[in-house]
């Protein structure tokens, strides 16, 4: 355990909720990206638990740690939604750039070493990415341009972000840390967007290509998209109760 005082150049954070089905194949995809930039960097597999889950990706999550030794695993029960999982592993990370993708392989793991270049060598301390292309259908298509309007005109008229949820997104770990990410629900990509427009970092938004999740169901449903909605109107309105946990 006495192993590596080297810095960490590249965390890359993956939100591996119920992911048994693409969790080896996307992993294996992500060091094999990572790789190419010949930079030390630590892979952290965020496998958190329903209680009474029968999902496997927990396990595959730690046999893949088991033999790679720049990947780590945070396996808890769930306290909370996707915003929880990703602070959790975001406060693991140590690297000189933090990026946070899912792990369900609809944004392809080449966006990695694309977003990290950008935000290296452009100087930015936030980059993320924008779906220009969506195959996951036209409901969530249109569900997702209205909440990317509505996100716009109550916090970015100046500054038009097109894509709130898309992911990955790296900041630089200075960045990271002016954060005070609070969410434990799916609200957490609109937090981490409006604090870093009130804070007046440096943002970059590439395109990317959103795939069809073939193995898994999509867990944004109606109620998910109200909750979008109500959470903006609250942060927007009523700034000094923002989504504490």
């Amino acid at each position: 355990m006495n192993e590596k005082l080297e810095s960490v150049e590249l965390s890359v954070v993956v939100l591996c909720y119920h992911s048994e089905n693409i969790i080896e194949t996307f992993v294996q995809q992500l060091l094999n990206e990572i790789q190419e930039l010949n930079i030390s960097y630590e892979l952290i597999l965020v496998a958190n638990f329903d209680k009474n889950s029968t999902d496997s990706t927990p396990q595959k999550a730690k046999a893949i740690a088991s033999v790679q030794p720049h990947v780590k695993v945070i396996a808890d029960e769930k306290e909370g939604g996707m915003g929880w999982d990703m602070r959790s592993g975001l406060s693991m990370a140590t690297g000189t750039y933090i990026a946070v993708i899912d792990g369900d392989a609809q944004m392809p793991a080449s966006d990695i070493p694309i977003v990290y270049g950008v935000i290296k060598f452009g100087k930015y301390d936030l980059v993320k990415t924008y779906r220009a292309k969506r195959y996951d259908g036209f409901i969530r298509t249109m569900l997702s341009a209205i909440y990317n309007f509505l996100f716009r005109l109550l916090f970015s008229p100046r500054f038009p972000i097109r894509d709130i949820n898309s992911k990955p997104k790296i900041f630089t770990n200075t960045a990271y840390k002016s954060l005070e990410l609070r969410s434990n629900d799916w609200f957490t990509d609109a937090e981490i967007m409006i604090q870093a427009l009130k804070l007046k970092l440096k943002i970059a938004e590439i395109s990317t290509v959103f795939y069809q999740n073939e193995r898994k169901t999509s867990f944004v449903g109606l109620k998910t998209v109200f909750e979008f909605i109500f959470n903006l109107f609250k942060y927007r309105f009523n700034p000094s109760k923002e989504n504490k946990p």
